[in-house]
């Protein structure tokens, strides 16, 4: 499993390029950045491709519905290119609470729309479509899929998925096996708010005070009554050092192909959560290789 950076601050883009260059000196795979109502999560990449090298550099994720796919499929060929082919592209719809409350568009059909979406965003970026970029080169796309009907399609019609406030136990259990029923080899990727602490319970109040109200979003409300679960900020990661990473090994052992790692916790607990991610980044990435090795020496 490749561990990553999620880039939650949304203070300044050279706050959040930092934060890439700070997950790369670590030894972590990738920084993705998301979308609020705040920077753009493509404009902040490009910037960071040019002042972080080597890292995969990703949005989780661009909202769809306020953003036309072809114009969308230019940007992120854009930003590919500038980035020397790092570009992971998260897509997802949202939430009615966002699309309706904030852009005044209907939500209506929200597994219809992200189906013709993303069919007509992978035409667009194929070259097939009304783009004409020559030599662009298309980047990989995840969908943010939690329920059955979006697994099929981020298995369909995307490279894997992009998941949030999942626990191992719902990878394993849920995400694998609809999105594998589909998909060869997809992507899985859960982005879990972590943090090694001596005060998890105390975290744990501090996150339900700024995203609790996400709780109440119908597929988050899905998701948590699937895991007996009241409240979005039961599924932090938060512990000792050995508590966090057995946790974060779950993950692994479930089943997810990249873990997002969301820093939360004051400023100490947050760089001990960071420093621990680079410590298992080698570790989990070296037993995905021997495993894909042993998987290759036993079809030989």
């Amino acid at each position: 499993m490749r561990i990553g950076l999620y880039v939650a601050d949304q203070s300044d883009p050279q706050s959040q390029i930092g934060q890439a260059r700070t997950a790369a000196e670590h030894g972590l795979a990738s920084a993705f950045f998301n979308q609020v109502l705040a920077w753009d999560p493509l404009t902040v990449a490009a910037l960071a491709g040019a002042a972080v090298p080597g890292i995969e550099l990703g949005t989780a994720i661009v909202h769809t519905y306020p953003r036309h796919p072809i114009a969308l499929a230019g940007q992120a060929l854009t930003v590919a290119a500038a980035t020397g082919g790092r570009l992971t592209l998260g897509v997802g719809p949202s939430h009615k609470q966002f699309i309706e409350g904030v852009y005044g568009l209907s939500y209506d059909r929200p597994a219809q729309h992200t189906r013709e979406y993303l069919t007509a965003l992978r035409t667009e970026l194929s070259g097939a479509g009304h783009l004409q970029v020559p030599g662009a080169q298309p980047p990989s796309v995840l969908l943010s899929a939690l329920g059955p009907v979006m697994l099929r399609i981020a298995g369909e019609l995307a490279d894997g998925t992009i998941t949030v406030w999942a626990t191992p136990a719902t990878i394993a259990d849920h995400i694998r096996p609809k999105i594998d029923a589909v998909a060869a080899d997809p992507r899985v990727v859960a982005t879990v708010m972590v943090s090694v602490t001596a005060r998890p319970d105390a975290v744990r109040d501090e996150v339900a005070a700024v995203v609790g109200f996400a709780s109440d979003f119908a597929s988050y409300r899905t998701l948590l009554d699937r895991q007996g679960q009241r409240n979005v900020a039961e599924t932090v990661v938060a512990g000792d050092h050995d508590a966090v990473a057995a946790a974060i090994r779950a993950y692994a052992a479930a089943g997810a192909t990249d873990l997002l790692v969301s820093l939360v916790g004051d400023d100490a607990e947050q760089a001990r959560t960071l420093e621990l991610a680079g410590e298992l980044a080698g570790e989990l990435a070296g037993e995905q290789a021997g495993d894909l090795a042993r998987d290759l020496a036993g079809s030989a």
